[in-house]
């Protein structure tokens, strides 16, 4: 298991064209991806549960990957929300 702390930066935050391009990249990979709000955990593979963090301007988020390719699936969510500027 890996995990990274991210800040969202795109200035909407995390609504539901972003949280669609999230969930679609993260069902390439076969690791189980979580995201982690103060106490909530959504799987990051339902656009649903993605919605209900509410991840606005400044949230901090944890990104959880566990399985045979959680390195590079926790990096491509990073980058993914790192250089999320719509």
């Amino acid at each position: 298991m890996v995990e990274k702390n991210v800040t969202i930066v795109n200035k909407t935050g995390l609504h539901a064209r972003p949280a669609n391009g999230l969930v679609n990249l993260v069902k390439k990979y076969a690791s189980r991806i979580s995201l982690i709000k103060e106490n909530k955990t959504a799987n990051a593979k339902s656009i649903i549960n993605v919605l209900t963090l509410d991840l606005n301007q400044g949230a901090q988020v944890l990104v959880r990957a566990d399985g045979e390719d959680e390195e590079e699936a926790l990096e491509a969510v990073v980058t993914y929300l790192a250089e999320l500027t719509e």
